[in-house]
């Protein structure tokens, strides 16, 4: 065996569930809600991947005339109705769907010995309707799950990544991999330390986007990443 990888952590919209910019609509909706008509689909989904709180924080910012103040009420107000948007959207429409070889994946990874976990920048609420909806609560090809809410500092820092090594007892970020479609989930698993750091085009960013963040690879369907792991664990691909 050459480097051993015993974690593997995916990005849940956009790389391992399917998103034709819904989250996007759904945060230009909750502005909207709160009088900020002007926040575009397009500056929605360069803020995919982040902590939702901050992301509103950002594009709050964004938007309010210089000198005023953003305030953490309003952020919470504008992250409480993109919360229902969400939660209505993972609830009620046919869209809602993981990627075609997800499962496929996870199963490949598990007979190398390889543990699956998702992390998100979500809230708890939404990732949990999002996988009861899918048939993934409690699945047994995934190990672990971690929210943004769930650590003091949400993507791209490594904090979920670590809580996740914490609770499997892993010891070393070298023997973890990261595949995400955005910029913050590749900062994730380079600020982490991971082995690999791998893009996805399957979501908000195509290889052009991704490329300038430096992820170890690029790809452009989930399974494509197998050969990646077998490259590094000295290991076939198993059928």
């Amino acid at each position: 065996m050459k480097n051993p990888i015993k974690l593997a952590v995916f990005d849940m919209a956009g790389t391992t569930i399917k998103d034709q910019s819904n989250v996007a609509e759904a945060f230009v909706r909750a502005f909207s809600k709160h009088g900020y008509t002007a926040v575009t689909l397009k500056e929605a989904n360069e803020k995919m991947g982040y902590p939702k709180p901050l992301a509103i924080k950002e594009m709050l910012v964004a938007h309010t005339p210089e000198g005023e103040r953003v305030s953490e009420k309003l952020v919470d107000t504008i992250h409480d109705s993109f919360v229902d948007e969400m939660i209505q959207f993972y609830k009620e429409s046919p869209d809602i769907a993981p990627m075609d070889d997800a499962l496929e994946v996870f199963e490949s990874l598990q007979q190398m010995g390889i543990k699956v976990g998702l992390d998100t920048g979500f809230s708890r609420p939404i990732a949990d309707v999002i996988l009861e909806r899918i048939g993934w609560k409690n699945h047994p090809l995934i190990d672990i799950t971690v929210c943004s809410d769930e650590v003091s500092k949400g993507r791209p820092h490594p904090d979920m990544i670590l809580k996740m090594m914490a609770a499997l007892g892993i010891g070393s970020p070298s023997e973890v991999i990261k595949i995400g479609d955005t910029e913050v989930d590749i900062n994730e698993g380079l600020n982490s330390g991971c082995l690999l750091s791998i893009a996805v085009t399957t979501g908000a960013y195509t290889e052009a986007q991704l490329a300038p963040h430096k992820p170890s690879h690029i790809v452009h369907r989930l399974i494509d990443i197998l050969p990646l792991v077998a490259a590094e664990i000295g290991e076939p691909v198993r059928e």
